[in-house]
């Protein structure tokens, strides 16, 4: 979108208006053991069941994972979220009188150290966060810690300066919890911040964001400054004040227990005999993890769309409605109103799911897969209906609901082909053009319905049956889920069922972005589109950038960037980050996040600022963004040898006698990361079907930043000899006979087994078990879970795995032993055995593309 945002002033010409692009975790653990890893509690909510996944039991490592030549960073599991986790462990409601302990609970979750659960008494005491100048901020990642006080190079579009925003990310110890409205600046709309100047006898506070002045009623008259502390968004960088005059009608809150709203399962029933007998047993696995209070209702879609009756014991009943059309409402209250139980609660209709489950049949019809007729959008709709139930005929804007908010998890096996958001069953079809468009607006604007009732629609796919991704992404992403791909309907498809109901989610989100000292905000991309103006609050002069979010997640984040409209002057810039939302517990939350970065004049001090990771996953969304097709994506790879080539001329060195430039020291392993992604399956060819690459765009872009980094820049660990992992860098190099090898490329995680090694029958097991042991603790919890493959070498499979790997074998041996020195330990036999196993083919190593472009390769770090 290219028009100034609603509510944003219009900006100066020279300016560039921002545009909004519609598409989290704890440090990383350094002992990769299972005790380490998976603490002695019981195993969260969130992480696969054993039966899913029983890989044999490893040897116990000893030992920690060794430092990487190039540094990555790992992908823990993050922590269960917390109702109201308030930094010290209460709840604070500040007055003018005196600070109160407010009446919501403390939760009983237990709290999370590198990604394991710890009881509450052996939590270390750690420094918050939260608190100081800010850049600890587990919320938000800039892509540098200072701020060039120049125009022309802060704003050189091939680096660029943002952040990675993830406001519904859950952290343990959070941040201080305030049980009242928050004080706002009556011109701009900021939030009072603790980097306010506070007039201590008058009680006046000026805005960082405007520098107006705005009073208390008294409230911030003190006797000292230090008095101030009692006001926790006067002391901490990030405050969630609980606005206790918006909470809905009858809100209770909760400790114990997450308020659990209905999930709805939606099962395709045009599969053929082996696809179902795999969805069959992922959805008996699905149901038996759900806790017992959770809801559930099962629909079937084909021609038709059989919603399944749970009243009536043993015996398998349904109510059929057309799938031709959209349910009238005389429809909908016949089943509303009628005898039938369509939403049950676990405890009492598991057997009653199983046998639903056990009864589904295999498509008899001799139809191809995608000639089948699905009515999924009807289904929808139905769901829809039954989730609402009665509120249908209730006064407008109210919806009356059971608490929670609500889910429906579609399996589908091939295209929607029938009734409402259809599409014909050949692409040949001479108007197929026009009609996708027709079904792709049809199902958005469902996907709004479905978000406006606090609903998640989640699309997961499998088998080898297009699915016409185009069409039914709309869905997934207006009502703030996902779409996602699988091979088949087993364990990855089971595991992601599982993961997708218990992952917290918040709804009726709205972000704003406000800056000081003249910065903009010139493109946004992230789960969400611009806010309409009667959305949110608008102030006299509020420069605020407002994003209508779909969902609040964990597993999200906005990539923010940004631009400064002159030189600055001052000494720091101030940037506040504000999301409301109502959370999984039904309370209204505004989360205010506000941060300061240094401004510096030398160019020097500023690169030796930028965090090469962060920085890195902002340009690869930024630039995944605009390959929107595959010629698209041959463009977008050819851009990144452009961007690489400006930020060399703009902030590196000549080489001394030569025509070359040298890439500045401080970026070096921006280079490698932007290369892997021109590689990898986000912008290569390595996935052969459009529909798979665009699935994984949509995902890259609305992803984490840990997520996120991973699918950019795959993470290389070998096993070794008694049971430890050695992290090295993602190049063919470490393909070793005798070796085992984990590759993490985010959604898809590779063991490999060398040739030597695997001809060893009780070394290779023992191996290969350790190795998907540390796959699956990598991945634990992680959203979507990867898809797990282990291979021999020389396999047809192995090709995953090598069309992932830079082919540094080409590159002379001085350069391979600085870059990969573990090269340094094979003996002359083992080096010449690598050496001959490598298949030569056209493929640049990273040297020979740096220096194609008349670039110096950087030295690794």
């Amino acid at each position: 979108m290219e028009e100034t945002p609603p509510g944003q002033r219009p900006q100066p010409a020279h300016a560039s208006p921002p545009s909004f692009a519609p598409a989290p975790f704890t440090p990383p653990p350094r002992v990769f053991s299972p005790a380490a890893a998976r603490g002695t509690p019981s195993p969260s909510p969130g992480s696969a069941p054993s039966h899913l996944s029983t890989p044999p039991g490893p040897p116990v490592f000893s030992s920690p994972l060794r430092p990487a030549a190039v540094p990555f960073r790992a992908t823990p599991a993050s922590p269960h979220p917390v109702p109201f986790a308030a930094a010290g462990g209460g709840y604070s409601s500040s007055s003018s009188s005196a600070a109160t302990t407010a009446s919501l609970p403390i939760s009983s979750a237990p709290h999370f150290l590198n990604g394991a659960a710890t009881p509450h008494g052996d939590l270390a005491p750690a420094p918050s966060p939260l608190q100081g100048d800010g850049l600890g901020n587990p919320y938000v990642q800039f892509s540098a810690n200072k701020v060039l006080k120049q125009k022309k190079l802060l704003n050189a579009a091939s680096l660029g300066f943002g952040a990675l925003v993830s406001p519904g990310k859950e952290v343990s110890p959070g941040p201080e919890v305030v049980e009242r409205d928050p004080r706002r600046c009556l011109n701009c709309g900021a939030y009072v911040n603790m980097y306010c100047d506070v007039q201590i006898a008058s009680g006046q506070w000026q805005c960082v964001i405007c520098k107006k002045l705005n009073g208390s009623e008294g409230e911030f008259v003190v006797s000292s400054k230090h008095n101030l502390l009692q006001w926790p968004e006067l002391a901490s960088t990030t405050v969630d004040y609980v606005q206790v005059g918006n909470r809905r009608p009858g809100f209770v809150p909760v400790s114990d227990s997450r308020v659990s709203g209905p999930i709805f399962i939606l099962v395709d029933e045009c599969l053929d005999e082996a696809h179902l007998q795999h969805l069959q047993g992922s959805l008996h696995a699905f149901v038996d993890s759900l806790p017992p209070t959770a809801k559930i209702g099962i629909i079937t879609y084909g021609r038709t769309v059989s919603v399944y009756d749970f009243s009536e014991g043993a015996a398998v009943s349904a109510d059929v409605l057309p799938g031709n059309k959209s349910p009238t409402q005389e429809s909908l209250k016949a089943l509303i109103y009628g005898t039938g139980v369509y939403l049950s609660p676990i405890h009492a209709s598991l057997p009653v799911a199983h046998t639903i489950f056990s009864s589904l049949r295999p498509y008899q019809l001799g139809v191809p897969e995608v000639s089948r007729d699905r009515c999924l959008g009807t289904a929808v709709e139905v769901a829809l209906g039954i989730i609402q139930g009665p509120s249908v005929e209730l006064s407008r804007g109210i919806i009356k609901r059971s608490g929670g908010n609500c889910r429906i998890l579609v399996c589908a096996g091939g295209p929607t082909t029938f009734g409402p958001g259809s599409v014909p069953h050949s692409v040949k079809h001479p108007n197929y053009a026009y009609l996708e468009k027709t079904a792709m607006k049809w199902m958005e604007s469902l996907g709004h319905e479905a978000q406006r009732h606090s609903t998640v629609v989640d699309v997961f796919c499998a088998g080898q049956c297009p699915v016409r991704v185009p069409v039914l992404q709309p869905l997934a992403k207006c009502s703030g889920g996902v779409l996602l791909v699988h091979d088949d309907f087993g364990e990855a498809f089971g595991v992601n069922l599982q993961r997708a109901s218990t992952r917290a989610a918040g709804s009726l989100g709205l972000f704003e972005i406000r800056c000081s000292d003249n910065m903009l905000v010139t493109q946004v991309i992230g789960p969400g589109e611009e806010a309409s103006p009667d959305s949110h609050e608008t102030f006299k002069h509020d420069s605020s950038f407002c994003i209508q979010m779909h969902s609040v997640e964990e597993t999200q984040s906005f990539s923010v960037s940004m631009e400064t409209k002159g030189d600055i002057k001052s000494d720091f810039v101030f940037f506040q980050f504000a999301v409301r939302y109502s959370n999984m517990y039904q309370a209204e939350i505004t989360r205010v996040i506000t941060m300061r970065l240094q401004t510096v004049d030398g160019l020097s001090a500023y690169l030796a600022s930028v965090q090469e990771d962060v920085a890195s996953v902002i340009i690869g969304k930024r630039t995944a963004l605009r390959a929107r097709t595959a010629s698209d994506a041959i463009d977008m790879r050819l851009s990144i040898d452009e961007r690489i080539k400006d930020i060399a001329l703009k902030f590196g060195t000549q080489a001394p006698k030569s025509k070359l430039y040298r890439f500045p020291k401080e970026l070096a392993s921006l280079p490698e990361c932007l290369f892997h992604l021109k590689r990898g399956p986000l912008l290569g060819s390595i996935i052969g079907h459009e529909d798979e690459r665009s699935v994984l765009r949509n995902l890259f872009l609305n992803a984490s930043f840990d997520l996120s980094l991973r699918m950019m820049a795959p993470r290389c660990i070998m096993h070794r000899e008694g049971g430890t992992f050695e992290e090295l860098p993602a190049y063919d190099l470490v393909m070793q006979s005798n070796a085992a090898v984990v590759l993490d490329h985010g959604t898809d995680i590779f063991i490999w087994l060398g040739a030597e090694l695997a001809a060893q029958e009780g070394q290779s097991a023992a191996a290969l078990a350790a190795c998907r042991t540390l796959a699956e603790e990598l991945s634990e919890q992680r959203f979507p879970a990867p898809r797990i493959l282990s291979f021999k070498q020389g396999s047809s499979q192995a090709r995953y795995f090598v069309s992932r790997l830079i082919p540094a074998h080409k590159d002379p041996t001085y350069e391979q032993e600085s870059r990969f020195p573990q090269l340094r330990t094979l003996t002359p036999e083992q080096r010449a055995r690598l050496k001959s196993s490598f298949i030569q083919f056209d493929d640049q190593s990273f040297c020979e593309w740096m220096r194609s472009l008349k670039l110096v390769p950087p030295e690794p770090s």
